[in-house]
């Protein structure tokens, strides 16, 4: 099993929701984060003073998945949250060593 853990741009949640349910993904987790790459935040004015905004606004997805499906979910995050400017996001896959249903004691992939 893998734990993908997608960083992404708010208003791209809609369409990466709709393209893992397209590859078969059932259930997702989805945080409100914020953070910064490589553009480091960015300064705004408001009332007439400038200001740096160091923490953008994100969204942070986990994917629980079993293997043979990894690709096609990494693909499909992949594209849904392309826009192809700065601070896109980032897609991390980790090992997931157990999964365990709370309400059935189900473990594995059974599990998810």
């Amino acid at each position: 099993m893998k734990l993908i853990a997608a960083v992404i741009k708010p208003f791209k949640l809609d369409e990466v929701r709709e393209a893992l349910s397209e590859v078969g993904v059932q259930g997702i987790t989805v945080t409100e984060v914020k953070g910064f790459g490589r553009q480091k935040g960015h300064t705004e004015l408001y009332r007439g003073a400038e200001y740096v905004v160091d923490f953008l606004p994100k969204v942070k997805i986990e994917v629980a998945i079993e293997e043979p499906n990894l690709d096609a979910a990494v693909e499909a995050i992949s594209k849904a949250a392309h826009t192809g400017k700065i601070g896109d996001g980032k897609i991390f896959v980790t090992d997931l060593e157990q999964a365990i249903r709370i309400r059935t004691g189900e473990t594995g992939k059974d599990a998810l």
